[in-house]
């Protein structure tokens, strides 16, 4: 009778483990919710400031995003950041100030592991990317700019809903400066950051 009682209860040990671990899986439903910091880098020849070569300085910020999985491997995620404060400088006048950007990236991801059971989940995506400029120097006006996305990242499950994430992006980002009279801003940054997910 003791073994027997040995095997239930290794079997329903097994069992809530198995089911522990089964929630660890992305399933078609999940929502989820970002939060982290990232650095991007611009650079450098960011364009021309009326005929002057224009250097963006890179700059770091707080981020987040949302996201919601239509099918156990294909999702679809929107992110922002707070304002990334760049200064601006030209090779002939050095500093000429500083330029607030704005991005929001929809995006559509695709998880290889989706559906298994694994703590590592890594995704890789691509979308839109909307940039919106403000704060500029006076006298310059920087239109806004649309273009593509890419990222890679990875989710680590900490706890069925908390999971420490990483990711590397690159946006095309290329707006006229003054309706194009003033030249051009044309940045391309590449953005590396990390930070908490957390998943309903």
């Amino acid at each position: 009778m003791s073994n027997m009682k040995l095997i239930s209860a290794a079997v329903i040990t097994a069992g809530f483990a198995l089911a522990s671990q089964a929630a660890l899986a992305y399933n078609a439903g999940d929502v989820f919710v970002r939060g982290g910091v990232a650095q991007t880098d611009t650079g450098s020849g960011n364009g021309n400031l009326n005929g002057d070569s224009l250097n963006v300085q890179s700059a770091r910020g707080f981020t987040f995003g949302a996201g919601y999985l239509f099918t156990d491997k294909v999702g679809v995620e929107l992110n922002s950041s707070e304002k990334f404060e760049h200064d601006l400088n030209t090779a002939a006048l050095g500093d000429v100030g500083s330029v607030d950007r704005l991005p929001v990236n929809l995006l559509v991801n695709y998880y290889p592991m989706g559906g298994l059971d694994s703590k590592v989940q890594p995704y890789v995506g691509a979308g839109l990317n909307y940039t919106r400029f403000s704060g500029e120097p006076t006298g310059v006006s920087i239109d806004e700019s649309y273009g593509a996305i890419g990222q890679v990242g990875v989710d680590l499950a900490v706890t069925d809903n908390v999971m420490l994430n990483g990711y590397a992006s690159y946006a095309d980002v290329n707006a006229d400066i003054n309706g194009g009279a003033g030249g051009e801003v044309d940045i391309e940054p590449a953005t590396f950051g990390g930070g908490i997910t957390y998943r309903f």
